[in-house]
């Protein structure tokens, strides 16, 4: 579910594009896989009026699962400067969408994190099963609870926005075959890029090295 999120923010990222709504994107990708399990219930089976997946995000369902920001700028700090400038979108103060480092409208050479996450948090879960939440009819409480304890997820690739699309810098093992493979002993990173969809620049050994850092 999270790869996917990751997956489904690399499609839309582009110059121009807000990062509230690859936020938001990455939400819907969480909640489908919800609904795949029979967590998120999005026909409001339990009083509520059906819904689609952009809705529940709107209504911050999302945000139960993935409480966090989707990401910040990297820069000369982890967490750089720059996120919420005069003159740029203010602080959205929602749940989940209030914790995003910046809000801004994406530009060519912006360099972030693209970090989703699916969390199972007690105090959040309660209050959305809470009898007077508006959630409630969405979630189904028994599914809820077969995943409390279980924690959470979230994967992290640094990328830079281009006149394009992006690039991922991040080179580590991501897709379940990669990281089984690696588990088993396999070398990395590989001789072929079986998963193009994460935009990883310079991933496999048959390229040309990356050049050496300069002395100093």
């Amino acid at each position: 579910a999270v790869l996917k999120a990751q997956i489904a923010v690399y499609n839309i990222i582009a110059v121009g594009v807000s990062w509230v709504e690859c936020h938001k994107e990455a939400e819907v990708a969480i909640l489908k896989a919800l609904v795949e399990i029979g967590m998120v219930t999005p026909d409001g089976s339990d009083g509520g009026t059906e819904k689609t997946l952009e809705e529940l995000v709107d209504m911050r369902l999302g945000a139960v699962f993935m409480p966090h920001g989707l990401g910040h700028f990297i820069g000369i700090d982890t967490h750089d400067v720059g996120g919420y400038l005069p003159g740029h979108t203010e602080r959205i103060m929602k749940p989940g969408l209030k914790s995003l480092r910046t809000a801004r409208i994406l530009e060519e050479g912006m360099t972030l994190t693209v970090e989703p996450g699916c969390y199972f948090i007690d105090h959040l879960l309660n209050e959305a099963l809470a009898e007077e939440s508006l959630l409630r009819p969405y979630l189904n409480a028994a599914k809820v609870e077969e995943y409390r304890g279980f924690g959470g997820v979230r994967l992290e690739d640094v990328i830079v926005v281009t006149s394009t699309g992006c690039i991922n810098y991040t080179l580590c093992p991501r897709t379940i075959d990669e990281v089984e493979f690696v588990m088993k002993g396999g070398n990395w990173p590989p001789t072929k890029d079986e998963a193009p969809e994460l935009r990883r620049e310079r991933l496999t050994n048959s390229r040309a090295p990356l050049s050496s850092p300069p002395s100093i």
